[in-house]
């Protein structure tokens, strides 16, 4: 099947929410996060990620997969949001101050409005916990990795080659600058296999624990390989 690999666009950002939601829909961490799907609130998470989508296009690396050859050309497949290498001495800037606080209000916002829409904000601090401390024990590059933020392909497309393409837009600009890259997957099989193929390696995995109701994340990591320039 042909792919098409391009930057998220504003028209993209619903065909991408569909996405995201149709790959989550069974996923543990979303299950263990929202406490389970009985009071998830499908509308107020499409608000949710169109607010994380639109700061993905001002501030991260966000490609969309598409088949050109289909009746339904526009249609989302997969995405692939990385966040840049941030080096160690690298200072916050005004812009990314500014940037972290639009989207702080934009979600105060909109849990205003729509509510926590099943969120178990509990669990979500769990996790973000979880998440610093295993990135400060992982991350020991001081340039930073790109970090394989959301990585999600349509279920009914799955095993066609998709994440893969996805994942090259950014590997390949890792090896080129000698980069490392990390992501943390919610499931050990068969993502961890799949992901292996791609030049990660299992590195940590993370418990998230609440009163014994525990989501395990597996935290990966890639190393720079040589280019074909490199290489000769």
């Amino acid at each position: 099947m042909p792919l098409s690999i391009v930057r998220l666009t504003e028209q993209d950002i619903p065909g991408a929410v569909t996405a995201i939601q149709e790959s989550f829909s069974s996923d543990p961490y979303s299950d263990w996060v929202f406490s389970g799907q009985s009071k998830f609130d499908k509308n107020r998470n499409r608000v949710s990620l169109g607010i994380r989508c639109r700061w993905g296009i001002r501030n991260a690396l966000f490609f969309v997969a598409k088949d050109p050859d289909s009746d339904a050309k526009d249609e989302v497949l997969g995405i692939a949001m990385w966040m840049p290498p941030r080096p160690v001495e690298r200072k916050e800037t005004w812009g990314e101050w500014l940037e972290g606080w639009r989207m702080w209000i934009e979600q105060a916002w909109m849990n205003c409005w729509y509510g926590r829409g099943g969120l178990n904000v509990k669990r979500y601090y769990i996790w973000k916990a979880k998440q610093a401390e295993a990135q400060s024990k992982i991350w020991t590059d001081p340039r930073g990795y790109y970090f394989l933020n959301i990585m999600v392909v349509k279920p009914d497309h799955q095993g066609k080659g998709i994440g893969k393409a996805l994942a090259g837009e950014v590997t390949r600009m890792a090896d080129q600058e000698g980069k490392k890259c990390y992501l943390e997957s919610s499931r050990d099989v068969p993502n961890m296999k799949i992901y292996e193929t791609m030049g990660f390696h299992f590195e940590k995995q993370m418990d998230c624990d609440d009163d014994g109701e525990i989501c395990r994340l597996y935290c990966m990591v890639r190393d720079p390989q040589p280019t074909i320039s490199q290489s000769n």
